[in-house]
């Protein structure tokens, strides 16, 4: 599994070999940017918050228990370094000119009235999620942006599963409420 590194390169990293943990944050070190980034809105916040998470978790992998998945233990301490920058800085997420300049960065070249369609739809959603109760709206960004589950998105947020899934409910409910008008309802 991809997403679960061979537990002899925890072993190995928990016994100090660098080569082992440094292995252990390019596979991470992605996905770990984006959980920071949704939670501080700022990619230098991000980079910061990421690079003392991987400090904070080298220093900590002697609590780190054998056997479990590396991935959600290390999330979590992403999150909290990264809801903890968020807080001193008191920055907020603000997703539409990011999420529409990352959207246009990529994909195949759609004829000009879908684009157009496809462009008008997409800030139609990113004005309604922007307007989201913050918490909603970072356990949407973790849940559907970064495609993290349920469990993972709990960790990185800080918060139990079921106000995962409660948020989530919530803010879907929020969504298609605010974008019903124009909305297909069959």
């Amino acid at each position: 599994m991809e997403d679960r590194p061979p537990d002899d390169l925890v072993i190995r990293a928990r016994g100090g070999d660098g080569e082992a943990y440094a292995q252990l944050v390019r596979a991470h070190r992605d996905l770990a940017f984006r959980v920071a980034y949704v939670i501080v809105g700022s990619a230098a916040e991000a980079e910061d918050a990421v690079q003392e998470a991987f400090v904070k978790a080298y220093y900590a992998l002697d609590r780190f228990r054998p056997g479990s998945e590396f991935r959600p233990w290390l999330l979590k301490i992403v999150g909290n370094q990264a809801r903890n920058l968020r807080r001193s800085s008191g920055r907020r997420l603000h997703y539409e000119s990011r999420a529409a300049r990352d959207a246009a960065l990529g994909g195949a070249v759609p004829s000009p009235e879908s684009a157009t369609e496809a462009s008008e739809a997409r800030v139609r959603l990113l004005e309604a999620v922007n307007l989201l109760p913050p918490r909603e709206r970072m356990v949407l960004a973790l849940r559907y942006f970064l495609e993290l589950s349920e469990g993972e998105t709990a960790i990185a947020a800080g918060i139990p599963r079921g106000t995962v899934k409660s948020r989530l409910s919530r803010a879907v409910g929020r969504l298609k409420t605010s974008m019903g008008d124009g909305a297909d309802h069959g």
